[in-house]
């Protein structure tokens, strides 16, 4: 593939980059240049998380939680109790929020099941195609999320050959993706948005290439679902897992895996758990039926009877609960026409500073990135007395505006940097 065909088809696709939203996005930037906030009163958002102070703006770390969040974890907590304060009802907000997330990504609940982590999702994904096989061969890229690359040197050393490709012009080429993928390759592991400076691939196209080689597409959603219109049926993945913290506005300990319902018979069960069950007969106890096993098990034929493993966090559902109604009434599309001129704004004045901008300008995702040499040491000092937080690295500095974000925090980033 040439790099004019791999432009084509980044081009023609409508997948996860949502050019639907570039419109509402350029409307919003007009606005502001002409007068700082005239966006919809109730897309700031702000309301919404009471107390929380000016300058956060470090979402895409950890994502604060709303005041509605919160009081949902109170009536759960209220339930357990056990005082009959509370009818809070955990075993039908486990359902419900499954189908709501369901919703937002345009999934079947079928296809989906509560995971502990997106690293957990993806180490599952590995183990559901049979890896590590020696010879077989795998393909990721420099801007996959850097806590994996442990996973795939382990997978290295059980004989997997691991091929990472690395970034020009701070973004992953799709025709070295091509060249990386071959008839050995198993599967293909990518960020949806990398976490270090916000790239987007073409998940589609991707799709097309890893597929066309027998190879399976796993991709780690964290910082696309709930901040840019994510649809894994249009984009053709097979495997994707995600957490809550982050976009979703949830807490810790909870996630998703999705694996494609045509493709869940095909796939080992990396393990056994509780939750995977559809039944469990006993042959061991007065006036149960005699048998010559002592048990016997069948599990669910979807994605949690191959996924799901024992008790997860009832407090991370009661998050999702309301945080899932927060987002799905927004629109995820608006949201991103709300935050992208604030990152806009900061593109536009650190780059006119000097500072090395890591993001490419087609991003629409809810990270911008820029490198500067030790940036943790020179520039948190100074963030700290301002009172305002970003994702500052060795070298790397990231801001991550969400819904309850306005100009005025950008304001105080680039006071706090002047």
């Amino acid at each position: 593939m040439t790099k004019a065909d791999a432009n084509e088809g980044m081009t023609r696709r409508t997948c996860l980059v949502a050019g639907s939203a570039l419109p509402l996005a350029g409307a919003a930037l007009g606005a502001a240049a002409h007068g700082r906030e005239e966006f919809p009163p109730r897309l700031s958002a702000r309301d919404a998380f009471p107390g929380i102070r000016p300058g956060y703006l470090n979402s895409g770390s950890v994502h604060p939680v709303s005041a509605g969040a919160r009081q949902r974890v109170a009536d759960y907590l209220a339930s357990r109790a056990m005082g009959g304060e509370s009818d809070y009802d955990i075993a039908a907000a486990r359902r419900t929020v499954m189908e709501r997330f369901a919703r937002l990504i345009n999934a079947d609940t079928g296809e989906l099941a509560y995971i502990q982590s997106t690293s957990a999702g993806e180490q599952m994904a590995v183990a559901a195609l049979g890896l590590p096989e020696p010879g077989a061969r795998v393909v990721t890229d420099a801007l996959h999320f850097f806590g994996s690359f442990h996973l795939y040197s382990e997978l290295e050393k059980a004989g997997v050959e691991v091929v990472v490709v690395r970034p020009h012009d701070n973004r992953i080429q799709l025709e070295d993706m091509a060249a990386a993928i071959d008839d050995r390759t198993r599967l293909v592991s990518v960020s949806a948005i990398a976490t270090t400076n916000g790239f987007q691939h073409d998940l589609a196209a991707l799709a097309d290439i890893a597929h066309a080689h027998g190879a399976k597409l796993f991709v780690d959603a964290i910082h696309a679902i709930g901040s840019v219109p994510f649809d894994v049926k249009a984009a053709g993945i097979d495997m994707m897992s995600t957490a809550s913290y982050k976009w979703l506005m949830g807490d810790m300990g909870l996630g998703f895996m999705y694996a494609r319902a045509d493709l869940i018979p095909e796939l080992a069960r990396p393990q056994a758990g509780y939750f995977q069950l559809a039944g469990i007969s006993s042959h061991v106890f007065p006036y149960e039926e005699p048998h010559e096993r002592a048990y016997q098990t069948r599990a669910r034929d979807d994605a949690t009877g191959l996924f799901a493993m024992g008790t997860y966090s009832n407090t991370g559902v009661a998050h999702l609960d309301y945080s899932l109604d927060f987002l799905l009434e927004l629109g995820v599309e608006n949201i991103q026409a709300r935050r992208q001129p604030l990152i806009e704004r900061v593109r536009e004045e650190f780059t006119a500073r000097g500072f090395q901008p890591l993001t490419p300008e087609d991003s629409t995702g809810p990270l911008i990135a820029f490198a500067f040499e030790n940036a943790r040491a020179r520039l948190g000092p100074k963030l700290r007395d301002a009172g305002v937080e970003i994702s500052l690295s060795q070298h790397r500095f990231r801001i991550s505006p969400s819904v309850f974000n306005t100009m005025d925090d950008i304001e105080m980033l680039l006071e706090a940097l002047a």
